[in-house]
């Protein structure tokens, strides 16, 4: 066998170079660190929303004092403190990959005293009743937690803070839905545009790393059980279009009416309202959150996540109003301005219209559309049509689904795009906003489309 003089050196390069060596380290310690934080963090939001439950069976009027008192408390607190808390973490993420943006500002969007406030801030808002899912802030929590590694980093290191916040980002989806793959997805989807090719596969292994720690903490089962899939035929293919065609329509209005909602360039009185005096604005909205809890016997509060798993069972079954009545507590509770992702809600609205569907075709097999609408109204919600089918698809163990769940959400996702701009980078350039005067304005043409 002929000896290729050419490895010697590369292997003396590769093993040689201490800084690669510390570089990589480090990045794999901030990934097992962000993930571990998101295990905690998740553990944290089911204790609390489980103390919620608690106080509403031991009185069921509790809500209609407690819920609003603590959205007010929240709003206060994030207004007065931690304004980069606000809202799902997200968009905070994806403004700090602006151009506008230098190493100095990203604290405003990303930090460690945001990742704590973060978590205290949206567990609070669980242990309220409120109707929010805890994967968006886990984005901005394990990014902070991730980008604060970057002053370890040796001089010359080729990971740069720009591929931390991606990491971190998609380590956070990863570890909080337990979709390794869906955590990959949407780091290229909706974080990173353009991967840098020197320190692409370090950090994928990050965001694996932190799907694992998720794995290690919890067990390598899904969250909502594994779906039977008949054979898929032409009994699936009008209830199914059907499916994506209403969660298409529907995610594009919610879309829209968060954009709406949440722009601060609106001009109705509710707007001003909620400008002007934010803390009874929020305290309002919690109350209108409680009602519409206390009225669905409590099937509105939380993030849905035992709902959509009943459906998904088969072992509940829901009236058609709940999916409008989700629909409108979640938008209310991100309208407040508490910390709060719309994911886990996001699931359980499009379980909720699958299910409607299901019943109104007489479908033999109503999780089938179930996983569908998951899909769907997420897709068409984040218009982020491949990690929505993919966090479905881990989530339900429906590998038998993958082309109806691609096919379903590509279809919602498209007329969503008719609907509205994409969710998540319109709300980014509204976060682009809280920058200091004396920051460059690179993004003032774009206000005036909000």
């Amino acid at each position: 066998m002929m000896h290729d003089p050419r490895i010697a050196p590369t292997l003396r390069r590769e093993f040689s170079d201490w800084r690669l060596w510390l570089a990589r380290a480090i990045v794999i310690a901030a990934a097992a660190a962000a993930g571990l934080t998101v295990v905690g963090f998740t553990w944290l939001t089911e204790r609390a929303l489980g103390a919620f439950f608690l106080l509403r069976e031991t009185w069921w009027w509790a809500p209609l004092v407690w819920t609003p008192a603590c959205t007010g408390a929240i709003v206060w607190l994030t207004c007065r403190h931690f304004p980069g808390a606000a809202g799902s973490g997200i968009p905070q993420v994806i403004a700090t990959f602006d151009t506008s943006v230098d190493e100095a500002n990203r604290g405003h969007f990303v930090s460690i005293k945001l990742t704590l406030a973060k978590i205290a801030l949206t567990a609070w808002g669980l242990l309220a009743g409120l109707s929010l899912g805890r994967e968006g802030p886990s984005v901005q929590i394990a990014a902070g937690v991730m980008h604060s590694a970057r002053r370890w980093l040796p001089r010359g290191s080729a990971v740069t803070g720009h591929g931390l916040l991606v990491a971190g980002g998609a380590a956070g989806i990863a570890a909080a839905f337990n979709t390794p793959l869906g955590g990959i997805m949407f780091a290229i989807e909706e974080l990173s545009r353009t991967p840098e090719q020197r320190s692409s596969g370090l950090i994928i292994s990050g965001i694996v790393l932190a799907g694992l720690v998720a794995v290690s903490a919890y067990g390598n089962g899904t969250y909502f059980g594994v779906i039977y899939v008949p054979t898929v035929g032409v009994s699936l293919l009008l209830p199914g279009l059907l499916v994506a065609l209403c969660s298409g329509v529907t995610g594009g209005l919610f879309a829209r009416l968060l954009i709406i909602s949440l722009s601060e360039s609106s001009a109705d009185g509710l707007s001003r309202w909620r400008l002007t005096r934010p803390v009874s604005f929020g305290v309002a909205c919690g109350l209108a959150v409680a009602v519409i809890g206390t009225a669905t016997h409590g099937a509105t509060f939380g993030s849905g996540y035992l709902h959509t798993r009943g459906l998904l069972e088969g072992n509940e079954s829901m009236p058609g109003v709940y999916m409008l009545c989700k629909f409108v507590a979640t938008w209310l509770t991100a309208w407040s301005g508490v910390p709060a992702g719309i994911f886990a809600p996001s699931l359980a609205i499009g379980a909720a219209l699958g299910n409607d569907v299901a019943q109104l075709t007489a479908h033999p097999h109503a999780a089938t559309l179930i996983a569908l609408g998951m899909a769907g109204f997420l897709a068409a919600t984040t218009q982020a049509p491949l990690t929505s089918f993919i966090i479905v698809m881990e989530m339900v163990d429906g590998h038998p689904m993958v082309l109806s769940l691609m096919a379903c959400a590509l279809i919602a996702s498209g007329i969503s795009r008719a609907l509205s701009r994409p969710l998540y980078a319109t709300l980014a350039q509204i976060q682009l906003r809280r920058l200091p005067p004396s920051q460059p304005q690179d993004d003032a043409p774009q206000k005036d489309q909000l």
